[in-house]
């Protein structure tokens, strides 16, 4: 097995004990009928594992697919020629030769999930050539050869809608040339997964876990013959649950950048295979395709990649370039989401986008972060300021990335500004969050506050920005109200680009972009400081990095940090 570089992330930011009720807690403050759903589910489980249960799967099966829906989505050729020799590489860990071969010793559920769901067919596709497609006919057989009989990982409804999806996606390129008895085994095997799926849901399911699951059922009474009952159930609940997962302001409810890519990508490939179906578009899911379209332009950077809010990670520009494409969605990013809490404020060259909302509603928060009134810059398509990011999957820093010290925004007493469960979920977070726009001749300010310290240290926290509109100049201020004697830091987390050094004086850092552009930050009211930071925006590639602190104590009723970040032109390069 081969992992990306790790460091040891607890030196790197202070977490408190890990709570051993959090998994009753995290299922606790789910809604209450989801909550039955995902107790519903987990007591048929039992009967799923019986030696009977497939036998109830049995039926009649197709011939052949009505369609053969097209899947657009580029491989990675090199991935796939790295498969053709037995190496895996999901979610930024590499297997090679994994053993045993659907859930290999040592990785972790998230990891086991993403090998059973195919995705990595498309790799496959990409890389070409008839190795290539035998590898892909022999990996879809053992798997019908190794589980015939359900397991919680291998026929979870996720899972399950995921393989479906990319099953009939990639049959093209490795069943249609395959021969009759392969062919006709595939189609009862996806009949079988089709009747289960259509069983299960919503099993439990929020979110954009409830949208995948539904993807497959979908696809499968698009393209099966004789499945038409299982597309009117997948497309009843799509309408559902569209209503409750795309805000007003058009963001997903889990307010992560890479959950909306990843929920508008299913859209988007819902429709076309409706489309090629001839099967009509619901109007619930045009219009959230319109309606998520330019928020996911908000979450953009210049680089034409994510922000980093919410467990997400950057996501190939190409990817999110070619989501917008297919969206036929246009028109100028969002600049103001006030139902979900993002802000965009740009000038010049300078992009500023800030989180100014409360956390996620309970059932759509398993990706939540304590990360209130932390923001990110970019000059250009260059990055300054980040939060750190996410990494993936089940490994050591599930639990750190999530800290309100991994975000450019305040920690007071070095606590976290909402509590975080381990097993998912925010079962306390900030309950007032307030922000206020104005705008005047290209200058643009926000005043924002959260009380998410007020419950266990009496503190709320205020933070005001102004970025001029030449986009040369972002000023800051951060006000604490509540008692004295209460530690706090104002973190500013660098991308790992980023050049920077300490003045002399103490009072001041230089950055310097990769390009050459030249940054100067001041501040006011606090002790200024660098120290280490991570960044952890591409899977399995963990970097290292700087942050500027700006440390201090709350002396009265109101303590002021004033701070302003303003190019330099002295301090560029010549070119």
């Amino acid at each position: 097995m081969t992992y990306g570089a790790t460091y040891d992330s607890s030196s790197l930011f202070s977490e408190g004990p890990g709570d051993l009720l959090s998994a009753l807690r995290s299922l606790s403050h789910l809604p209450r009928d989801q909550v039955l759903a995902r107790l519903g589910y987990t007591i048929k489980r039992p009967l799923f594992s019986t030696p009977f249960y497939p036998l109830t799967l049995a039926g009649r099966a197709p011939t052949a697919l009505y369609i053969s829906p097209t899947d657009p989505w580029p491989g990675d050729a090199e991935a796939g020629a790295a498969i053709v020799q037995g190496s895996f590489t999901l979610l930024g860990v590499t297997v090679r030769r994994p053993m045993p071969l659907w859930a290999p010793v040592g990785m972790g559920r998230r990891w086991c999930e993403e090998m059973n769901s195919f995705s990595w067919l498309r790799d496959l596709r990409a890389a070409g050539g008839d190795s290539a497609r035998r590898t892909a006919r022999h990996m879809v057989g053992a798997w019908m050869d190794g589980n015939r009989r359900w397991s919680p990982l291998t026929w979870g409804p996720v899972v399950t809608g995921r393989r479906l999806a990319n099953w009939l996606g990639q049959y093209d390129f490795f069943a249609a040339s395959a021969d009759v008895e392969f062919r006709h085994r595939l189609l009862r095997e996806m009949m079988r997964q089709d009747r289960h799926l259509s069983r299960v849901l919503p099993a439990g399911l929020s979110g954009s876990d409830a949208i995948a699951a539904t993807k497959g059922l979908i696809y499968a009474g698009v393209c099966l013959p004789g499945a038409d009952a299982a597309r009117e159930r997948g497309l009843a609940f799509l309408e559902n649950e569209l209503p409750r997962q795309v805000l007003a302001d058009g963001c997903h409810a889990e307010r992560s950048p890479a959950r909306h890519l990843r929920v508008l990508r299913d859209l988007i490939d819902i429709r076309a295979t409706l489309v090629s179906g001839d099967v009509e578009v619901p109007p619930q899911l045009q219009s959230a395709i319109e309606q998520m379209t330019p928020m996911l332009r908000l979450f953009q950077h210049g680089d034409g990649a994510l922000a980093l809010f919410n467990d997400s990670g950057e996501s190939a520009d190409w990817q999110v370039d070619m989501v917008l494409q297919r969206s036929s969605g246009r028109g100028r990013p969002l600049t103001s989401a006030p139902v979900s809490g993002f802000q965009r404020l740009h000038a010049g060259r300078t992009l500023v986008i800030v989180d100014t909302g409360l956390p996620p509603k309970p059932g759509f928060d398993s990706a939540a972060h304590a990360g209130t009134l932390s923001f990110e810059m970019s000059v250009g398509r260059e990055r300054l300021i980040v939060n750190c990011g996410a990494q993936p999957g089940d490994g050591e820093w599930r639990t750190v990335q999530r800290a309100t010290a991994a975000h450019s925004t305040a920690v007071v007493a070095e606590t976290n500004s909402a509590h975080i469960l381990p097993a998912g979920g925010v079962d306390r977070g900030p309950e007032a969050v307030t922000c206020r726009r104005d705008e005047a001749d290209g200058n643009i300010w926000l005043d924002m506050s959260h009380d998410g310290y007020r419950p266990n240290l009496q503190v709320i926290h205020h933070r005001r920005l102004y970025l001029a509109a030449s986009g040369d100049d972002l000023r800051g201020e951060d006000r604490f109200e509540g008692p004295p004697g209460k530690d706090f830091k104002l973190r500013f987390h660098l991308h790992p680009s980023v050049k920077v050094s300490l003045t002399t004086s103490g009072d001041a850092v230089l950055l310097r972009l990769p390009k050459g552009d030249g940054w100067r930050l001041r501040a006011k009211g606090a002790v200024m400081h660098l120290d280490h930071s991570v960044y952890l925006g591409q899977p399995g590639v963990v970097r290292r990095g700087q942050q500027v602190v700006l440390s201090g104590t709350t002396s009265g009723e109101t303590t002021t940090v004033k701070w302003a970040l303003k190019r330099e032109a002295k301090l560029r390069k010549k070119r």
